[in-house]
């Protein structure tokens, strides 16, 4: 995916577990990994608004664009494969369908 997040690189400069972020965002460990991971299709921008406060950054510090060639992933067809994980969470932990 040309998204790539970059919270791993945030918690380590803040010197932060992703349970203590996970906890003072208000969002699940699980969601959170998933994120983290790369795995998600989707980020509610309020979700996005908690881990700016949280971390002291803004939105481009922890998500950026990369050109699929430069992942060596050309022509992928869009087929998702079963780790591709779809997530839309709100602060409090709440994941919604």
């Amino acid at each position: 995916m040309p998204i790539v997040v970059d919270i791993d690189v945030m918690l380590a400069r803040r010197k932060m577990s992703v349970g203590e972020l996970a906890d003072r965002v208000g969002i699940t460990p699980a969601n959170l990994a998933v994120l983290k991971n790369g795995r998600a299709k989707a980020v509610r921008f309020s979700t996005l608004a908690a881990l700016c406060e949280v971390l002291t950054c803004q939105p481009g510090d922890l998500l950026r664009w990369e050109s699929e060639d430069a992942e060596g992933v050309v022509g992928a067809g869009g087929a998702e494969s079963a780790e591709d994980a779809a997530i839309e969470c709100e602060p409090g932990g709440r994941s919604l369908p």
